[in-house]
């Protein structure tokens, strides 16, 4: 008995329905990047480990599909695409005009267990300005993320983005007497306190010299704790934004190398993880490409939102017609006289260098079957080829209305 093969945890199929939803959520990335002004750039699947050492530390390798490649060279499948931008930067930064305007969407790799919304192969939109220290490129970065959301088809009532500081916490921090360390460790309980049982919390923050209620007092603070939110939240209130954003002082990423804002957006109602976050990172492409350059960036992963959109009963229509739309035809071509086999395939090909989407049967069929595939296929036309050649009897399978079209006037009647 055959062996039957699965995919393995945390890959996916995709079928032509499922390539078809994740296509139309690339068209949109792609659509808003451009409208801002940003170009595509894309990097290897592969970069050296200690390109993720670098930044990350070395207990970043647990989370890593690495391995020694035929040449003896310690490599990784790519986890996240912000240290490979760095390197690109740096390696060309004068080529460029300031301030870089860059996005991509690739495939990316974590050695992580499987849970929904999270695989270990998954697809992202990374979009990054740098050369550029003003907030308003943090402000620009968040208007181009809630029209990323409005163009699948959320609304003010479906999610918010959630803006922070890192840089107030570290100043709050500091003024308590933390050292460098000590910030860190106290950054890290914050980001993870929404998840942690409240007596654990209070544990940690007793070790580093905080209360609970002190914590819980400045995030209350909100705005005032940073003059650069506050910049920020004109600048959306002025493009018309103001309803998608609000001040969460609780979220300040994991990740240590954020420098200043940060933001995640979440939905509303649904309880999911955040399906987007980023802020600024300042030092990174010095550390990683040894060439001082202000950054800030943000991704969105494929899996979260697209779970979003099919329980979003507007996206989820958006993406169900995008669905539909990629397997519609525009017509097919119906052989009804044998002898004239030359003389359709003429018209088949015809129509599609006229940029028609046309199919036909492959194999000798009846007429009758020929009309039913054309059905099956949702064609918006049948063309039947017969004895008339060069008329052409052009059915519309919709009302079944039909009408004889020269074949010169084809293209022009179908359109």
């Amino acid at each position: 008995m055959a062996t039957r093969f699965q995919t393995l945890p945390g890959y996916r199929d995709f079928y032509p329905e499922d390539c078809a939803a994740r296509n139309h959520v690339f068209e949109i990335w792609r659509k808003v990047a451009r409208r801002y002004g940003f170009v595509e750039y894309e990097g290897p699947i592969l970069e050296p480990t200690d390109l993720y050492r670098r930044k990350s530390g070395a207990e970043i390798v647990n989370q890593l599909f690495c391995f020694t490649d035929k040449g003896e060279r310690d490599v990784s499948m790519r986890p996240e695409l912000t240290p490979t931008l760095a390197r690109m930067a740096a390696a060309r930064q004068r080529d460029f005009r300031k301030p870089l305007r860059w996005f991509s969407i690739g495939q990316f790799f974590r050695y992580e267990k499987h849970q929904k919304g999270r695989g270990r192969e998954f697809y992202q939109f990374n979009c990054d300005i740098l050369g550029e220290e003003s907030v308003l490129a943090d402000a620009e970065l968040m208007a181009l993320a809630i029209d990323l959301m409005r163009e699948l088809g959320f609304t003010s009532s479906d999610f918010r983005i959630r803006v922070s500081d890192r840089n107030a916490w570290v100043g709050f921090a500091t003024g308590k007497g933390l050292d460098e360390a000590g910030v860190t460790t106290f950054l890290q309980v914050i980001d993870k306190m929404e998840r942690t049982p409240k007596e654990k919390v209070i544990e940690q923050l007793g070790a580093l010299g905080f209360s609970l209620e002190e914590v819980k007092a400045f995030i209350a603070s909100g705005a005032q704790a940073s003059p650069s939110i506050g910049r920020i939240l004109a600048d959306l209130a002025a493009r018309g934004l103001a309803d998608y954003v609000e001040v969460d002082l609780g979220i300040v990423r994991g990740l240590a190398y954020y420098t200043g804002p940060v933001f995640e957006i979440f939905d509303i109602g649904k309880g999911m993880r955040a399906v987007a976050g980023g802020g600024r990172y300042d030092q990174l492409i010095g550390l990683i490409g040894g060439v001082e350059m202000e950054a800030c960036g943000f991704a969105m992963g494929d899996m979260v939102i697209t779970d979003l959109i099919r329980e979003t009963e507007g996206p989820a229509a958006r993406l169900a017609a995008a669905v539909a739309e990629s397997g519609r035809v525009d017509a097919y071509v119906v052989l009804a006289d044998p002898g004239k086999e030359a003389e359709a395939a003429g018209v088949l090909q015809q129509l599609r260098g006229a940029g028609l989407r046309v199919i036909a049967s492959l194999s000798p069929v009846k007429v009758g079957k020929q009309f039913q595939a054309a059905e099956q296929s949702g064609a918006t036309y049948a063309i039947v080829v017969g004895a008339e050649f060069p008329d052409l009897n052009l059915r519309r399978l919709a009302d079944r209305s039909e009408r004889v079209v020269a074949l010169a006037d084809l293209v022009a009647a179908m359109i």
